[in-house]
């Protein structure tokens, strides 16, 4: 009786499985998840300007441009026709200009009147500080109650590649009766523009502590540095971590909290995981007691379900793909699987599409490079992986089909065993065991016709009747 069965080809399954291995080693490779990111995330600015008349006490009113209240944060595009996501509080200001009324007030007082008071005492502005100061506080008094403001404010969306493009605000969550703060902390905003580089939004229900997310946004340190160059403003910086809880808000609304370091200006970031989805949205960080300092590792982000809650009714399919991801992605993978010919059409087509990105033209300038001078070819992992797991499921085929063939009159002793309790129609068993053998051993089967394989071969007949099925013994 054969023996060869389906558990003696588990070892020709696993190891077709082994032979698998190499191949997570290729998914897709962070580097390009992030590069692929990085475009659609850019900077938002708030600001409010402002026209302050006012009258400094010599009989004359002077209008004047006072210095503009800025805020800045970050967003990124969820549709190619211009949509945005990022924050409420980044645009805020620009909504209820309001709130900057006093501090643009006293900035236009000092401008129309402190160089001229200054100045009926024989000084400029920065020679008699404590002067300068007293005559301050002396103008905020006395002049800033009676100037007239005329706010203008207003919103935009500075690209990667150095393009400002205006925006307005589509979508703003107001406070629910009696609240001081909106219950959710998105705003919606639209921009005149097509093409534009998008993100998908992931499952944040299917998320768990220890997922590893990467915060995109534009921090104002960076932004600000003095040892950087200029083009530091309008390249995004990434930070990582893992998700550390889940968490409510003052106002209930869930929070996913992460160790991944945030800053002033990551606030409307998108938060992703590392196959390039928008998991969550940067929201606050923590703050320590003293003067407010930054408490690295406890930073958190509004999850992409309540991002997909508050564009139910914006008429707005987050995530669609334009032409822009497109070729810039397929170029991103040409290009890390070493196809660098193939690679040049698209990320050329991205470049014509949104020119003069950073990440764009610098991958570009190092594909050209690989293609004059070819780097060594890697050991075709993936074509040897997928060749070796082909055999060894072939081989895997081939042995059970060869255990079918052997085995297909084979019978189960359970089987005979319920036939033999059936009465007269029961198969008839055969203890073809040879004579030795048979004699020597102790084995006896009940209800079994011992008849030798040799006087099978001779041809001996059998008294068995022929419409009842036969089966033979010969271990």
């Amino acid at each position: 009786m054969n023996t060869t069965g389906p558990r003696n080809l588990l070892g020709p399954v696993f190891f077709s499985a082994l032979l698998l291995a190499p191949l997570p080693a290729l998914a897709q490779p962070l580097q390009e998840t992030l590069l692929r990111a990085k475009p659609a995330v850019a900077i938002v600015i708030s600001e409010v300007a402002a026209d302050v008349t006012v009258d400094c006490g010599d009989g004359r009113s002077v209008t004047v441009r006072a210095m503009p209240v800025r805020e800045t944060g970050s967003g990124w595009f969820i549709h190619p026709s211009g949509w945005m996501i990022t924050t409420a509080q980044v645009v805020a200001m620009a909504q209820d200009a309001r709130a900057v009324d006093p501090m643009l007030r006293e900035s236009g007082v000092k401008a129309a009147c402190l160089e001229p008071a200054l100045a009926r005492r024989g000084l400029r502005v920065g020679d008699r500080p404590d002067v300068e100061d007293q005559l301050a506080r002396q103008l905020a008094a006395r002049v800033m109650p009676g100037a007239r403001v005329t706010l203008t404010p207003s919103l935009a969306v500075l690209l990667p590649n150095g393009v400002r493009l205006a925006a307005r605000t589509a979508k703003f969550p107001s406070p629910a009766p009696g609240a001081t703060v909106a219950a959710r902390d998105l705003a919606l905003l639209k921009v005149d523009a097509e093409n534009m580089p998008t993100l998908p939004l992931a499952n944040s229900r299917q998320t768990k502590v220890g997922d590893r997310v990467h915060l995109i946004g534009f921090q104002n340190v960076v932004m600000s540095h003095e040892l950087l160059n200029a083009s530091a403003t309008a390249e995004a910086s990434v930070t990582g971590g893992a998700i550390s809880s889940f968490k409510e808000d003052v106002s209930g609304q869930p929070v996913i909290q992460t160790d991944a370091s945030a800053a002033g200006g990551d606030s409307g970031g998108p938060a992703i995981n590392d196959r390039g989805e928008v998991v969550g949205v940067m929201t606050f960080a923590s703050r320590g007691a003293a003067e407010g300092a930054g408490v690295q590792g406890f930073n958190f982000v509004i999850p992409s379900a309540s991002v997909r809650e508050f564009l139910k009714d914006a008429r707005v399919t987050p995530g669609e793909p334009g032409a822009f991801t497109t070729a810039w992605a397929a170029g991103l993978r040409e290009f890390f699987e070493g196809d660098y010919t193939k690679a040049r059409p698209h990320l050329a087509e991205a470049n014509r599409l949104m020119p003069k990105l950073s990440d764009v033209m610098r991958i570009t300038a190092e594909n050209d490079e690989r293609i004059k001078n070819p780097p060594p070819r890697p050991f075709p992992w993936r074509m040897t992986g997928s060749v070796f797991a082909a055999l060894g499921v072939l081989g895997c085929l081939a042995a059970w089909a060869d255990w079918l063939k052997r085995n297909r009159f084979r019978v189960r002793p359970e089987d005979i065993a319920r036939q033999l309790d059936s009465g007269e129609n029961g198969p008839v068993l055969l203890d073809v065991r040879d004579s030795d053998t048979y004699r020597q051993s102790p084995v006896r089967i009940p209800r079994a016709l011992h008849v030798p394989a040799e006087r099978l071969d001779a041809g001996t007949t059998l008294p068995i009747e022929t419409s009842r099925p036969v089966v033979a013994y010969c271990t």
